[in-house]
């Protein structure tokens, strides 16, 4: 029987919040394996509830997302203000990375709702990226300033980065040594002292160039010239 109710919070009553728990769970599960953009009825078919009954507790597709993920966006907002606030810049990048990397590979689906966020609109959408941008930035720079960070590093080079940690942790979803150890070579290689010569030129990645969950090839964005 499909509970009647769509009230949030401590009001729900209790086979309520068994059908929204096993919702988000399964909402995680599928968005890892086929994208945020996977049908809500696999979602539904996965958490063994109804349609209707995922709809009166998640209206749309944004509001699913944002549930699914709200933890680990919580988190990452608040590593990143605490990034910016930190006394040595190079410990906040340092966290920030080591962060979004862990979340990565904790939950495979959640690089989507990194980028994407899905404000209510397009504009905030938009408004939400350039923010967060616009930190990254301020971050690096401030790194780079007290010499910790590489001077030719470039916001682009923490989007590759991602990428290729993504990558990790797709092929290998349960060798976190693996993973704790790119990252590791990553951050040493981000330093200023480890900079001999030259690189080639930045690529003109940004955070929205992430891929929609690990492995999603096909929602890849073209290179760009």
């Amino acid at each position: 029987m499909e509970e009647p109710s769509r009230i949030d919070g401590p009001g729900l009553r209790a086979d309520a919040r068994r059908n929204r728990g096993r919702i988000l769970v399964a909402a995680r599960a599928v968005f890892a394996e086929r994208g945020i953009d996977a049908p809500m009825a696999t979602v539904a078919r996965r958490a063994g509830v109804g349609v209707a009954t995922l709809y009166r507790r998640f209206p749309t597709r944004q509001s699913l997302v944002r549930a699914a993920f709200a933890q680990q966006m919580e988190t990452c907002a608040r590593v990143l203000t605490e990034a910016l606030a930190d006394p040595d810049p190079w410990r906040g990048f340092q966290r920030l990375f080591e962060t979004v990397c862990e979340l990565q590979r904790e939950e495979q689906g959640f690089p989507a709702a990194f980028v994407a966020a899905f404000p209510d609109s397009a504009a905030e959408h938009a408004q939400a990226r350039e923010g967060t941008e616009r930190d990254l930035m301020t971050l690096v720079r401030r790194a780079q300033a007290v010499g910790a960070l590489r001077a030719d590093f470039h916001p682009s080079d923490l989007v590759v980065a991602l990428l290729s940690h993504c990558g990790l942790v797709t092929a290998l979803p349960h060798d976190n040594a693996a993973s704790r150890r790119l990252v590791a070579y990553l951050l040493q290689s981000f330093r200023a002292e480890a900079a001999r010569g030259a690189l080639p030129p930045p690529s003109a990645l940004s955070l929205r160039d992430l891929p929609l969950a690990a492995g999603d090839s096909q929602r890849q964005r073209p290179p760009r010239a």
